[in-house]
């Protein structure tokens, strides 16, 4: 009798060790993809990351964008089309002359997200401020949510990471680009050395 009561309450541990486990590994496989919904729900994340990295940003405004708009579509992603996309949030200064630019985008089911992520760092525009330019870009995903986030290198880098951490390191291909100042191309009119 004593045998099977120790292999009983083995079996009920056991079970209740497994029972354990597994539901601590369907709350962390939770992919925070399933969080976020809608363009309320990518803000609530900005402002989250926000909140969360030692790192004293501008004045920013975080809102919703409308993707039927193709020339802010464009400006803030650097994508050509609107079509594989759901809803877009963005977050710039309120003063136009700090090179920052976050840009959130949530595709549709189906997109080919890596061929989205490559058009946006081939296409985004790290110099569309008056005069200065972005310093780094960052490019991840997790599910169907692209990151996006270019400033200067510090900067950028707090935001990327806090984004990395927000959805617990379940991310995708990890894109980046640096801007080469020195590599700029001035028009004819605008000689490199000032003329005397």
């Amino acid at each position: 009798m004593k045998k099977e009561n120790i292999i009983i309450g083995i079996i009920v541990l056991a079970v209740i060790v497994i029972l354990g486990v597994l539901f601590i590994n369907l709350n962390k496989n939770e992919t925070t993809e399933s969080t976020i919904k809608d363009s309320k729900d990518m803000i609530k994340m900005v402002n989250s990351i926000y909140q969360n990295i030692n790192k004293e940003l501008p004045s920013l405004e975080t809102i919703a964008i409308d993707v039927n708009n193709l020339d802010d579509v464009t400006s803030y992603t650097g994508l050509k089309s609107n079509e594989d996309i759901e809803e877009l949030v963005i977050s710039v200064p309120m003063m136009n002359a700090q090179a920052y630019s976050l840009a959130v985008v949530k595709v549709k089911d189906g997109a080919n997200i890596e061929s989205l992520k490559q058009e946006m760092l081939d296409n985004i525009n790290m110099r569309r401020w008056i005069c200065v330019s972005a310093e780094k870009l960052y490019i991840t995903n997790n599910g169907n949510i692209i990151f996006l986030v270019m400033a200067d290198k510090d900067t950028a880098k707090s935001v990327y990471d806090g984004f990395k951490s927000y959805v617990n390191n379940e991310i995708g291909k990890e894109l980046e680009k640096t801007n080469e100042e020195e590599n700029i191309e001035l028009p004819p009119e605008m000689p490199a050395t000032p003329v005397v």
